[in-house]
């Protein structure tokens, strides 16, 4: 029985960059998360805004990023340029306000569809995991976890085929008391997960004393992993000959809450240019 959501899978691009020199090489992962623009009477987003989400050290120090998306009926998937900046010089990209390693875009999801792309998007607050509701969820350390993206560029010949690994949340308790902005899980991830979404498992059963969790849900975006140091030692010297650095299979994970954050930001740049589209932090989002 399948845990992740097939629309999940349509979410996530690979993004490569490229040079003069060299061909397109996929060096992290992205994907779609939706904003909700009108909402009815009950409370349901009728519309969203739509962008596209990674790490702001993927975007860092470069000039434009290749996005790779899937199209229908099986046809091999699709290169689009997205530059850093417009042609009179304005960001395209807009970095998280504070110092989280978020980045977001606004993307033209009626243009990509004209264009025959497959794609889907993390619907906000149905897909989504903030620390309130992670609090009222009762995550908290083991919670099982599935790490979604295209680790050491392996995004598939013809189309995006994101790979899944299975890990659990490491150290949660500092996030959930606000006492930090990152958590902690036990995922082994590699270069090219960067950016990449981290979604709850749901659970079929529950222990004493614990809640039951049924929801596939995004908790947040892999940024990095813990290294740890391992050294070559000379058995003539006993001296240090070589230092080599290892993955810990600890990675390091920026919680929803920083991306939610990065796009109320995203409408406060564009307060004037939307005018009455402006409905960002104002919507009650749990």
């Amino acid at each position: 029985m399948a845990l992740i959501p097939p629309s999940f899978l349509d979410a996530i691009v690979a993004i490569g960059t490229a040079s003069e020199k060299n061909p397109v090489r996929f060096v992290a992962t992205g994907f779609f998360y939706g904003f909700p623009r009108d909402v009815d009477s009950t409370g349901q987003a009728k519309s969203h805004n739509i962008f596209l989400v990674t790490n702001r050290h993927v975007i860092e120090g470069q000039k434009e990023l290749t996005v790779r998306v899937n199209r229908r009926e099986n046809e091999p998937a699709k290169l689009f340029l997205s530059p850093l900046k417009t042609s009179d010089g304005s960001d395209t990209w807009i970095k998280h306000p504070g110092d989280a390693d978020v980045a977001i875009t606004h993307i033209d999801a009626p243009n990509l569809a004209e264009q025959g792309v497959k794609f889907d998007f993390f619907r906000d607050p149905i897909h989504t995991v903030s620390r309130k509701k992670a609090n009222e969820l009762g995550i908290s350390e083991g919670v099982g976890v599935y790490v979604l993206g295209f680790p050491l560029g392996l995004a598939g010949k013809e189309r995006n085929y994101a790979i899944a690994r299975h890990g659990v949340i490491a150290r949660v308790q500092d996030w959930l008391r606000g006492d930090s902005n990152e958590f902690l899980i036990d995922a082994t991830v590699f270069p090219g997960n960067s950016g990449g979404p981290v979604v709850t498992k749901p659970e079929l059963a529950n222990i004493t004393g614990t809640k039951p969790l049924h929801e596939c849900s995004l908790i947040g975006l892999v940024s990095s992993y813990i290294p740890y140091q391992d050294m070559a030692v000379s058995t003539q010297s006993g001296m240090t000959r070589a230092v080599f650095q290892e993955n810990s299979g600890l990675a390091v994970v920026v919680p929803f809450d920083a991306i939610r954050e990065a796009v109320g930001y995203w409408f406060e740049l564009n307060r004037e240019q939307l005018g009455d589209e402006y409905k960002g932090p104002s919507l009650p989002i749990n």
